[in-house]
């Protein structure tokens, strides 16, 4: 089994009060709302700008901390306060480096551990840059996990199928018997399922999706078991 990250293991809640409290600290008085809905429109737009299929971070032309520092002054554009320096840039990649940035979903390690009692392989496959390792083992996520498959240490991203079975080669488990879980439809329904994997969407908010939080990813792949003999393939492909 494949997971994805953000918005499905963990979240940060206290991003824009870390922008806030950062840029501060550099001359910049911003407030948090106004952070948090800018940086989804900075975000989209800088994503447009790479094609897809290929890894943000390491198609920029300064690398993962270039792309990152971009975003930051598309952020301070748009809402109309003056250009950050490197130096605020650097701060705040380096503060998101650490665990203390993030939260774990209150589920994720016991529904972890008990995927793993299942006899699963379990993998991250993300589109995020080289922080990514060291983040998940300082959260003690790693240790539930087989593998960890980010988009910058290949050079390719969430939808192109290649990520993906790169991940089950790791692992080594046929997409066939293969589940990924997300919360993109395009991201990670579409490249997993490209590749004969199954695909379940999660959805936090309960409005759509196949499980609203891995406690129910926990009880749905056991309920799929229950139904099938001990040697049946059990994970077959979202249509």
């Amino acid at each position: 089994m494949t997971l994805d990250v953000t918005g499905t293991l963990i979240h940060c809640p206290r991003m824009g009060e870390i922008y806030v409290e950062v840029l501060a600290r550099h001359g910049i008085v911003v407030e948090a709302d106004q952070v948090r809905r800018e940086f989804r429109n900075a975000w989209r737009e800088l994503d447009c700008s790479t094609p897809a299929g290929v890894d943000r971070f390491t198609h920029h032309p300064d690398g993962q901390r270039g792309w990152w520092r971009r975003l930051l002054e598309r952020l301070c554009e748009l809402v109309d306060v003056e250009r950050p320096s490197q130096f605020a840039a650097a701060e705040l990649f380096n503060r998101f480096r650490h665990p203390d940035a993030w939260e774990i979903y209150p589920e994720v390690p016991d529904a972890l551990a008990e995927l793993r009692g299942e006899g699963l392989r379990l993998a991250v496959v993300s589109n995020w840059d080289d922080r990514l390792p060291e983040l998940l083992a300082e959260l003690g996520l790693a240790r539930h996990l087989n593998e960890i498959v980010h988009s910058s240490a290949l050079g390719i991203a969430k939808p192109d199928p290649e990520i993906f079975l790169y991940a089950l080669r790791r692992l080594g488990v046929e997409a066939d018997a293969a589940m990924h879980v997300g919360d993109n439809a395009r991201e990670d329904l579409e490249g997993a399922v490209a590749v004969g994997m199954q695909a379940l969407l999660l959805d936090r908010r309960g409005d759509e999706g196949d499980v609203a939080d891995l406690g129910a990813l926990v009880q749905e792949v056991a309920s799929r078991r229950a139904l099938v003999a001990p040697d049946t393939v059990i994970l077959r492909t979202r249509r």
